[in-house]
């Protein structure tokens, strides 16, 4: 393939909306211009998700024609999207992620749940799936227990690990034993056999083919554990990719059709581009991110079910994802309830309300969960609630997101089979260098100080950190592009897909409310100089926009660290936002007072400073 791509057409083909973008070369870069989108036709009476595409490129076809005044811009013919590109016609690239269907569901299997399991769960999530349930040998369930529950779950396949390469083969046989017994049957299709990728101890692989070749599609790749100290996830992860391809959307109406249409320049010459699961379509522009600008990057999309959290961290830029399906924002927020409680929710509460007409307002969200807040107070709630939902899934990510088991220290037996043997998290919020909020309640707040007011109060960034957040949800479909094309994919996320908000800075340590926290002296762009020493306890909001710098020099006090070691004094510049610099001197560890009135002040102190909410509620 010769040229530029200066046409690109992508669409992410949800559960109930399909999304199309046009990515366009224009003036030396590539912006993301106009967007569709239409219902999802997955399902009956249509039964074909290519007819929601075509619907969502009709209608970006439609406001290319309005945007540039030419009425030949074409981009669907015959009921097929146009490649290669003819002038006004057609597009040079088309790619696609999917969610359509529930997504990609999967079980795991490995000998100990902490160590193999644990990598296994690991490949899963970053390969987009929904792990149903884990499946090892000193999980404390009974044989028939765990072979009734993986004929009941029907996942769309299985991944099975389990040992060291060279190491015992008699737990991983038995899980083979198990899975064969079960005899499991797809979720979508009654017409081909369950995939099951084994990437395990490769001395076990004639076992596995023995025990299971005959009763399910068995692929075997390299181990995703072959020694304690190392995890080697992609291959896993990129047979996850082929078979959801080949087998589960295969089985879904349409994507047959759809799977043909999409082509883009690889290894030099038009190629045909696979579908992505939409999770691992995101977790890709995040890693893509973090490799290209060298910055550790974490990102969350809180939804109405589930909420993802995904994030690269360390010098080797390692990738973590974790679903929490049990917290969201309506179909899930009572069970946001029941995780965090009622008192935690409260804390975020500036004014005083009974605690029945919080539960009143949480049930009838998830009764009517398509309904958005009519009353001030209500939008106060929501928010409150989505900042404990934020919290819990990013306290799981922390649990998840650790160095390998078995690496620290000599083990025995008995303490390798110990469900609380774990490893160290690999999150460390002083040297995160970006945050990325996404999901309704975060996107579309009404004002982006909320936004970061939730981002800041959930995650509770530490040193210096920029914020932003999704404009309109591109993420998924800029995770695909990076397939095959890093540079556009990069610019249209840096340029038009995220709202940059500003920075937070946040001094880490413990003192009590009123002592000295730092001094900072901030240079604006338009020459104003801002010299103040800080106080623990404290939010200012300087405004600094889009695009613009600022110089600054800090001096934490002796007991507080910025990220350079505990009062260490330095220099550096920062970067503004539609909301600006916010400097959080509350501490980290963060903790609210228990007192109600004194609580209550100071949530109106914050949220004033803030601009976060109108005089009249925090009056």
């Amino acid at each position: 393939m010769s040229g530029k791509l200066t046409r690109i057409l992508a669409t992410d083909c949800g559960s109930t909306t399909t999304k199309a973008i046009l990515i366009e070369y224009i003036d030396g870069e590539y912006r993301q211009t106009i967007r569709g989108e239409a219902p999802t036709t997955v399902e009956a009476p249509l039964n074909d998700v290519t007819k929601g595409v075509l619907n969502a490129v009709n209608e970006l076809e439609e406001l290319a024609k309005l945007r540039y005044n030419n009425k030949d811009i074409q981009f669907v013919k015959d009921q097929q999207i146009i490649i290669p590109r003819d002038g006004d016609k057609g597009v040079d690239a088309y790619v696609s992620t999917s969610s359509a269907g529930g997504g990609l569901q999967m079980m795991v299997t490995g000998v100990v749940a902490k160590m193999t399991g644990e990598s296994a769960e690991r490949a899963a999530l970053g390969a987009g799936a929904i792990v149903m349930d884990l499946i090892a040998s000193n999980d404390k369930r009974p044989n028939y227990e765990k072979i009734e529950r993986i004929r009941h779950l029907r996942p769309d396949m299985i991944l099975m690990a389990g040992g060291v390469d060279g190491g015992t083969t008699k737990h991983v046989a038995e899980l083979a034993e198990l899975v064969a017994a079960a005899d499991p049957r797809p979720r979508l299709g009654s017409s081909y056999k369950l995939p099951i990728i084994y990437a395990g101890n490769k001395d076990a692989s004639d076992i596995i083919t023995e025990t299971l070749a005959d009763k399910v599609d068995l692929i075997i790749t390299e181990n995703l554990r072959p020694t304690l100290e190392q995890e080697n996830l992609q291959p896993a992860r990129d047979k996850i990719h082929d078979l959801f391809m080949e087998h589960v959307m295969a089985q879904a109406p349409g994507y047959n059709k759809l799977m043909g249409w999409t082509i883009g320049p690889k290894n030099g010459k038009m190629e045909n581009i696979p579908i992505m699961p939409t999770p691992a379509a995101v977790g890709n522009i995040m890693q893509t991110i973090a490799k290209v600008e060298n910055i550790e990057v974490l990102g969350v999309d809180i939804g109405g079910a589930t909420t993802d959290v995904f994030s690269v961290f360390t010098e080797d830029l390692i990738f973590n994802r974790t679903v929490s399906a049990n917290l969201g924002m309506s179909y899930s927020i009572s069970n946001v309830l029941a995780s965090t409680g009622l008192e935690n929710i409260l804390r975020w509460v500036p004014f005083d309300i009974n605690s029945s007409d919080l539960r009143n307002m949480i049930k009838n969200k998830m009764i009517r969960p398509t309904t958005i807040p009519q009353l001030l107070e209500e939008l106060v709630l929501e928010q409150a609630i989505a900042k404990e939902a934020l919290r819990l899934a990013f306290v799981q990510h922390k649990e998840f997101a650790v160095t390998l088991k078995g690496t620290q220290k000599t083990r025995s037996i008995a303490d390798a089979f110990d469900q609380t043997v774990s490893g160290e998290t690999i999150v460390n919020m002083l040297s995160l260098d970006l945050l990325v909020g996404s999901g309704g309640v975060l996107s579309h707040a009404p004002r982006r100080n909320q936004s970061v007011m939730m981002m800041i109060d959930a995650f509770l960034p530490e040193g210096i950190t920029r914020l932003a957040v999704d404009s309109i949800f591109m993420m998924p479909q800029l995770g695909v592009l990076a397939e095959i094309s890093e540079e556009a994919a990069t610019e249209v996320f840096n340029k038009d897909c995220l709202i940059h908000l500003g920075t937070c800075i946040a001094p880490v340590g413990t003192a009590k409310f009123g002592q000295p926290a730092m001094w900072a002296k901030i240079e604006l762009p338009d020459g104003t100089v801002i010299e103040e020493e800080y106080t623990v306890g404290e939010m200012k909001l300087i405004p600094l926009a889009v695009g613009e710098t600022a110089k600054v020099h800090f001096k934490p006090r002796k007991n507080l660290d910025l990220g350079k070691g505990k009062g260490v004094e330095f220099q550096t510049e920062i970067t503004g936002g539609v909301v600006g610099i916010v400097i959080d001197t509350r501490g980290r560890p963060f903790n609210m007072p228990t007192d109600t009135t004194q609580r209550v002040s100071l949530l109106k102190k914050w949220m004033k400073e803030l601009n976060v909410y109108p005089e009249e509620i925090l009056s």
